[in-house]
């Protein structure tokens, strides 16, 4: 099967509903709130990495004759809509919803970043895609105290692993709503600053899911903008009034 430069992608299977945070990065996030943002990155590019290069690949074999920004079109497309969707049902379920939503919408937005690189020739598993992460979603505004961040949450990894096991002290593990609070203030960031007043936003009955699907599928849009900004090479030339792709499934795990 092959398509033109700009062609219309079919219409996709419904969205993966297992495209949330593995509950280990969970545990390890919760454990050392601090570094949550650095933790999530390096789990990103490690767990995330592989499947898109390989969803590049396949759709390189499907479509071969599709542009790279048709298919760039396809991935922002895709979890755009998959964060819209988290957001409009976290927003029907109040303020834990809310939390569990910005974790899940960084997630989103790394897996979109590192598509996008992939589809510009950019290797997605490379430790770099962690720093650039970091700097694209905000969490550090240069690129050395991203890696310098990263840095100091690689040494720390085994101790949050111990502390979520349950291995340490108790009073290492004694604030929990102040780590939690901790946790949730440092993924929205990452998230994108309209995710922490949709934390606030929750208070307010069923406009907060309107609210929400509003909120993640713009902080998409905006990262898609910088993320394009980043790998798209200028030199790239562009397809003449092409027709937007529509939606196009992500290979299985």
């Amino acid at each position: 099967m092959t398509t033109e430069p700009g062609a219309i992608v079919p219409t996709g299977v419904e969205l993966d509903t297992r495209e949330a945070p593995p509950p280990g990065l969970w545990q390890q996030m919760r454990a050392d709130p601090q570094y949550a943002p650095e933790h999530l990155a390096l789990e990103a590019v490690r767990r995330i990495g592989p499947q898109a290069a390989a969803w590049v690949t396949r759709m390189r074999m499907l479509y071969p004759h599709m542009h790279p920004d048709g298919m760039a079109q396809v991935a922002i497309r895709r979890f755009r809509r998959h964060a819209r969707l988290s957001g409009a049902v976290s927003g029907s379920i109040g303020l834990p919803g809310a939390v569990a939503d910005v974790a899940t919408l960084a997630w989103t937005q790394s897996r979109l970043v590192l598509h996008l690189a992939a589809v510009y020739g950019v290797d997605p598993t490379h430790p770099d895609r962690a720093t650039e992460l970091l700097v694209l979603q905000r969490v550090h505004k240069a690129t050395e105290a991203a890696r310098l961040a990263l840095g100091v949450a690689q040494g720390r990894e085994g101790i949050a692993g111990a502390i979520a096991k349950g291995v340490g002290t108790t009073a290492s593990r004694a604030p929990v709503g102040r780590a939690l609070g901790l946790l949730s203030w440092k993924l929205a960031r990452m998230a994108g600053m309209r995710a922490v007043r949709k934390l606030a936003a929750k208070a307010i009955p069923f406009a907060s899911i309107v609210f929400g699907a509003w909120a993640n599928s713009a902080t998409v849009n905006d990262l898609a903008r910088r993320a394009l900004a980043q790998y798209r090479p200028t030199a790239l030339p562009t397809v003449p009034h092409p027709r937007p792709p529509q939606d196009h499934p992500l290979p299985p795990r």
